[in-house]
């Protein structure tokens, strides 16, 4: 049970950082999505959602490595 509600927290930044790749890649192709008016302000939050995506799984698996002593020791907690 626990595995599952992991894995559908880790789920929506992952979703949100999907989208992220897709913003970007539309506007290098020139599509512009409803909600932007500008192809760099799309980028811009596409940029920003992969971040986000990014940095919070990285962070889950860093926190869930460090309670298990699987890092090395320039990432330990001193």
């Amino acid at each position: 049970m626990i595995r599952l509600i992991a894995l559908l927290i880790l789920l929506i930044p992952g979703v949100l950082a999907v989208y992220g790749i897709k913003l970007m890649r539309d506007m290098v192709f020139g599509i512009l999505q409803s909600p932007f008016p500008y192809l760099w302000l799309q980028f811009i939050a596409g940029l920003l959602f992969l971040l986000i995506g990014l940095g919070f799984i990285a962070g889950f698996v860093l926190y869930r490595d460090r309670k298990r002593n699987k890092v090395q020791a320039r990432f330990k907690i001193k």
